[in-house]
């Protein structure tokens, strides 16, 4: 096994992994677990999965997975707070605010529908790379998108204009 070259591709697309798996699930530590999970199941068919074509594509689909699956255990539904909060925080002006709003309604979208957003227009894939990492046809890609873009602009009429 080409142990060097794991490292090497694991170090130069960490970070491009992360990012995307982040947006996906709106969670660091969510992102960082699904990462960890894709590398690790990468490592174990370095020696096949090295000799890949489109090997970015097959990483990608990998983390795709991983977080869809972990979206199905139990524990992910449940949400706890120590205490509810006493008044509600007034969302401040600016980019950090609108980002923070964007994200709000990225993670209000389901499941595969962010995934075809963060992928379509994070990761800068076309729509048949989509579907490759996806695992569907090119039309869902275009349907899903359409979809969910046109969610997001309904429920983003309080952003500013970030043009």
């Amino acid at each position: 096994m080409d142990e060097a070259g794991f490292h090497e591709y694991i170090a130069a697309r960490m970070e491009t992994l992360r990012r995307a798996a982040y947006l996906m699930c709106g969670d660091w530590h969510t992102a960082d677990d699904v990462v960890a999970t894709a590398v690790v199941k990468l490592y174990r068919d370095w020696g096949r999965l090295s000799r890949l074509g489109n090997l970015d594509a097959y990483v990608r689909r990998m983390v795709l997975t991983a977080w869809l699956d972990e979206q199905r255990r139990p524990w992910r539904r449940e949400r706890s707070m120590p205490a509810p909060p006493s008044r509600a925080v007034a969302a401040g002006d600016g980019p950090v605010a609108d980002r923070l709003t964007i994200l709000g309604h990225l993670a209000a979208l389901p499941a595969r529908r962010r995934a075809v957003i963060v992928l379509r227009y994070y990761c800068d894939l076309s729509v048949e790379e989509t579907a490759e990492v996806m695992g569907c046809s090119a039309g869902t890609v275009k349907s899903q998108t359409a979809r969910a873009l046109d969610a997001l602009r309904a429920s983003m009429v309080d952003v500013s204009d970030l043009a």
